[in-house]
């Protein structure tokens, strides 16, 4: 049986979550949006405002809201597309 690799694809971070991780953007190699997250955070245990960002966040995953889903259960695809959006005013 072939080994599949692990989807890469890119997460985008908006607004305070892109000043909080200190870029607009970085690569994910992960198979879930949970396992996506836990690299970031690893990757940004410099910057502690980045795990409180997040908790506050929503979560775009190639387009479609994940909502209050459980992280562990989305899915990611090769070239796939992972959106970071923290709370707007005036929403």
């Amino acid at each position: 049986m072939a080994m599949m690799n692990t989807p890469a694809g890119t997460i985008r971070y908006w607004a305070a979550a892109r000043a909080a991780a200190g870029t607009s953007e970085e690569p994910y190699t992960a198979w879930t949006l949970a396992e996506a997250l836990d690299t970031a955070r690893e990757r940004h245990t410099a910057r502690p405002e980045f795990a409180r960002v997040l908790l506050r966040c929503a979560f775009l995953v190639d387009g479609t809201p994940v909502g209050t889903r459980d992280h562990k259960t989305i899915q990611l695809a090769e070239g796939g597309t992972v959106e970071v959006l923290p709370p707007f005013a005036g929403g």
